[in-house]
């Protein structure tokens, strides 16, 4: 039976690939606007297509944080104090990203609507790349101290595995997002969409492997969980094959679901591969912040799970709820809101 401390280290990584795999999508279609529409109108149905969605998915991100404050203030102090700077500009492009979203429709002229698109793609492409860097940075180790205290500089978090890491997550994005369209649009909108997603697949494959290669050479985790690491991954391929499999025979419903699985199982690998450590220190192992030395006390955690499993039915109830109501394809003539 999971433990208190286990208990919410696997709940944080259930809110955090949910926020990835919903999430993941909606940046998707809002790095689309720049290159795939070709007209003012076909922006329009492009965030149309997630306008009901969006700012509902980013909650999966705030409780996610919120947890980990509550459930292991240790990691959250060290992450977010350590990570500064990148969370600040993640914060930033999703404020203008969402600013964008309701404020570019407001007036017709041609240069608002371009600063706002600009807003929508870095808001798009930004916090799923800095989200991406910080999660390799987790599993490469960062230099901690005893005092659980990180003093990374520019090369801990900015270097060749974890830029590899952030490309791969925004173009595994990309092509999630383009497969959303298929289903949320029509006519040859949603087939350039199909068709580009299915141009991607080879340089993402590319990228998907370089970063496993890279994480078996230059990480412990395969060490740590190597059979059960080797069965993620042998997932990912199947997944990432029907996901090519699906789009070929124009079976959208299901290489959404593939795509959604591929970005699913590499979130799912991260925690895997740190557990029961939630941050590795790379000055010793004895400093790697755990579950049991960064977790809050136990009666903390034992009122938290009484709450969240009070309150958690109702939160996913309203998500189930807002995706059946807004399930019809938007097209061109009907009324675009955003």
């Amino acid at each position: 039976m999971l433990s208190l401390n286990e208990l919410w280290f696997v709940l944080i990584a259930v809110l955090f690939i949910g926020f990835f795999f919903l999430e993941g999508f909606d940046f998707g279609v809002g790095m689309e606007t720049q290159f795939l529409a070709k007209n003012d109108t076909e922006r329009r149905v492009l965030i149309n297509s997630i306008g009901p969605f969006w700012d509902a998915n980013e909650v999966w991100l705030l409780t996610g944080a919120g947890a980990m404050f509550a459930a292991f203030p240790e990691w959250y102090a060290t992450l977010f104090s350590g990570f500064y700077i990148p969370f600040v500009f993640a914060l930033l492009a999703l404020i203008a990203r969402g600013v964008a979203f309701e404020f570019r429709g407001k007036r017709d002229s041609v240069a608002w609507k371009r600063t706002w698109d600009a807003c929508i793609f870095i808001g798009s492409f930004l916090p799923p790349f800095l989200l991406a860097v910080v999660f390799a940075s987790f599993i490469k180790g960062l230099p901690i101290d005893g005092d659980m205290q990180m003093y990374a500089g520019f090369t801990d978090i900015v270097n060749v595995y974890t830029v590899v890491a952030g490309l791969t997550v925004v173009l595994l994005c990309l092509v999630h997002g383009l497969m959303f369209t298929t289903l949320r649009t029509v006519g040859d909108l949603q087939a350039r969409a199909r068709k580009l997603a299915q141009r991607l697949l080879w340089p993402l494959a590319a990228l998907l492997l370089a970063f496993v290669i890279m994480t078996y050479y230059m990480t412990d985790i395969f060490e740590q969980r190597g059979t059960v690491l080797m069965i993620i991954v042998a997932l990912g391929i199947i997944a990432f094959v029907l996901s090519g499999y699906f789009m070929k025979k124009m079976k959208d419903g299901y290489a959404f679901g593939m795509t959604g699985a591929v970005m699913a199982l590499s979130v799912t690998s991260i925690f895997v591969g740190l557990f029961p450590r939630v941050m590795i220190s790379s000055i010793d192992q004895a400093f790697n912040l755990t579950i049991t030395n960064a977790a809050s006390g136990q009666y903390s955690l034992k009122v938290m799970t009484i709450v969240a499993l009070t309150i958690l039915p109702f939160v996913l109830g309203y998500q189930i709820w807002s995706y059946f109501i807004f399930h019809k394809r938007v097209h061109e003539k009907e009324h675009l809101e955003y």
